[in-house]
């Protein structure tokens, strides 16, 4: 993929790498950049040597919302905006239920739709400089791209009515204090070496299982204990015969350490 593009996807030893390439407009989602989003998201879920994907932008922003510019266009008034904003729907769940741990890289802005992006990760790093923003209220919009749905169960739901109906900004701690960012680091640098340090540490465990307790995990508020607990007997029924999970009993009964040890691995 060429570095002009959009969206840069890369894959090295297991980790795929998702950029979001329009520095120039702090990474905007443009019209051109949701479909070659769309198809890196399916690359990164159909390539099983992926087993942890890093969102990130370019230019030390992480994005900064939709093209204003674009939505300045009077042909995209009315029914041709429904149409794309119901695009987005189609792309948008693939990325939050992508099963395979997805780690956002926040450095400077992540504003309206960029909000939405980091909220679908499963990790939140950020960096000091970050900053985040339900900016959609100071142009007359209302959240979008899963906004709504993400931040009350992140947040809860009092803390997501004042930051969507206040439209302020907010910075990587505070972020951090309502559970958005699972880590600050100081800088630019560091937020690489974390998100790909973590990212590696999921490399030897069973993508298929953390993908089936995220899957179960992501339906927990929709569900009720009845409809859960059927779904983890499915699950672990799976799991259960894997050659993944064989080979860890085998160790055991070995004494021999597991491929997977969070805590030894640290």
């Amino acid at each position: 993929m060429s570095d002009d593009s959009p969206i840069l996807a890369d894959v090295q030893d297991g980790v795929g790498t998702l950029t979001l390439n329009r520095p120039e407009t702090r990474n905007a989602l443009s019209q051109a950049m949701r479909p070659a989003l769309a198809a890196a998201i399916a690359r990164m879920r159909d390539d099983a040597q992926v087993h942890t994907v890093i969102l990130q932008g370019a230019g030390g922003a992480f994005c900064s919302g939709g093209d204003i510019g674009q939505m300045l266009d009077p042909a995209q008034a009315g029914l041709p905006w429904r149409e794309r904003m119901r695009q987005l729907h189609q792309w948008f769940p693939a990325l939050e239920n992508l099963e395979k741990p997805v780690i956002a890289a926040v450095d400077g802005p992540a504003f309206g739709a960029g909000l939405s992006l980091a909220l679908a990760a499963d990790f939140v790093l950020a960096t000091r400089r970050a900053s985040f923003c339900a900016v959609f209220g100071r142009i007359g919009l209302v959240p979008d791209l899963g906004a709504m749905h993400l931040l009350p169960r992140i947040v809860g739901r009092q803390k997501a009515k004042e930051l969507v109906f206040t439209a302020r900004s907010f910075g990587a701690e505070e972020a951090q204090s309502l559970g958005i960012v699972y880590q600050v680091v100081e800088d630019a640098e560091a937020l690489q070496a974390a998100a790909l340090g973590l990212a590696r540490r999921f490399g030897q465990a069973s993508t298929a299982a953390i993908g089936m307790a995220k899957t179960i995990m992501n339906r927990a508020f929709e569900q009720d204990a009845a409809a859960l607990a059927e779904m983890e007997a499915y699950a672990q029924t799976m799991c259960r015969g894997s050659a993944y999970h064989q080979d860890a009993v085998q160790r055991f009964r070995d004494k021999q350490p597991l491929r997977f040890d969070w805590n030894r691995d640290a």
